[in-house]
């Protein structure tokens, strides 16, 4: 195994995510072969795009937490973590796929995004055969626990995103609302990535738990910082085009605090461009002054700031370790990616 890695500062960004890598990297190592293995098929087309999607780039970040989880649960469960890694990383996967196709997204990561290369019918297609090598892994496992976690996580995930589809250009959507939809479309995985890691290793109910709360948490900040982000970043270091959601018409957090603290003409102007989806070449940059006018963007990591203290604080029942250091370094993470 690597040796363990310095631990890692609150507020060292990315560094935390390294440390985590080293700490893992023998598992990591297994996922990613299961990954491109299980990819495999001889309709040329599904390994073609997965490649692309997966040349893409991203972090490993949901498959990074359940071996991570694993380990800081002792990892002496007789699953092996790797595999249900892979498995999170292919629901993950699949799931981005047809995001991308709701969304219309042009750019995944920076890149073109694989609807856009291959087109709609390709994207959802693979995406579902995704999800389908994840079924087949879990099987192979033959643990009801994990498929019963990941078969609950990809249901939510599901209604999570219908729900989206319902709230959109809806500016009557209550914030408990809104929070409905992040709970369901981002950290349900986060949560079962994390929980799914702890049975692995046989832990005990309480760190099972303690662990799903973290990934809870860490997922619900981590979708708010990109709410925020699709109003308040650099398209380059975003890696999608700024203010896909306000075209598409998504009510996420920053909107719901602009409208709620808005005049009769700003309201006005947000009924006009998300209610009613007209909009001018102009409206987004009003969009953004609006947000700062009155704090939205700060309220929103705030929020998330808070969601990611709920996360540290979950791990309290674990004993100090790097692995712990570096768990808690990611929640730091998740809220100075919108730096």
């Amino acid at each position: 195994m690597a040796g363990d890695p310095l631990p890692v500062r609150a507020g060292d960004g990315e560094d935390v995510l390294v440390a985590l890598v080293a700490l893992v990297r023998d598992d990591l190592d297994a996922c990613n072969r299961t990954i491109v293995e299980h990819m495999h098929s001889p309709v040329a087309l599904i390994p073609q795009l997965g490649a692309h999607i997966v040349a893409a780039g991203g972090k490993r970040l949901r498959p990074l937490l359940t071996l991570a989880s694993a380990r800081m649960c002792g990892g002496q469960g007789g699953l092996p973590p790797a595999r249900l890694a892979a498995c999170v990383e292919f629901i993950h996967t699949a799931t981005l796929l047809h995001d991308d196709v709701v969304d219309e997204s042009a750019l995944r990561r920076g890149l073109a995004s694989a609807n856009a290369v291959f087109g709609n019918k390709a994207s959802v297609l693979v995406g579902d055969f995704l999800f389908a090598r994840a079924f087949q892994l879990m099987v192979a496992e033959g643990s009801l626990r994990v498929m019963d976690i990941l078969s609950r996580a990809s249901a939510t995930i599901a209604e999570g995103e219908v729900l989206q589809l319902v709230t959109q250009n809806d500016l009557s959507t209550p914030e408990s609302r809104y929070l409905d939809v992040i709970r369901g479309k981002t950290a349900a995985l986060f949560a079962a990535a994390c929980q799914v890691g702890a049975v692995s290793a046989a832990s005990s109910p309480a760190q099972e738990a303690a662990l799903s709360d973290y990934g809870m948490n860490i997922g619900i900040a981590f979708q708010l910082v990109d709410d925020a982000l699709d109003y308040a970043a650099d398209e380059a270091k975003l890696g999608k085009t700024v203010g896909d959601d306000f075209r598409e018409g998504k009510i996420t957090l920053p909107v719901l605090v602009a409208y709620g603290a808005g005049d009769a003409e700003e309201r006005a102007f947000w009924q006009r461009t998300v209610e009613e989806s007209e909009q001018t070449e102009d409206d987004l940059a009003h969009a953004m002054d609006l947000m700062a006018r009155h704090g939205a963007i700060r309220t929103t990591l705030d929020r998330a700031a808070r969601s990611a203290a709920e996360a540290k604080a979950s791990l309290s029942l674990f004993p100090d370790s790097p692995i712990k250091s570096c768990l808690l370094g990611v929640a730091d993470y998740t809220v100075s990616r919108a730096r």
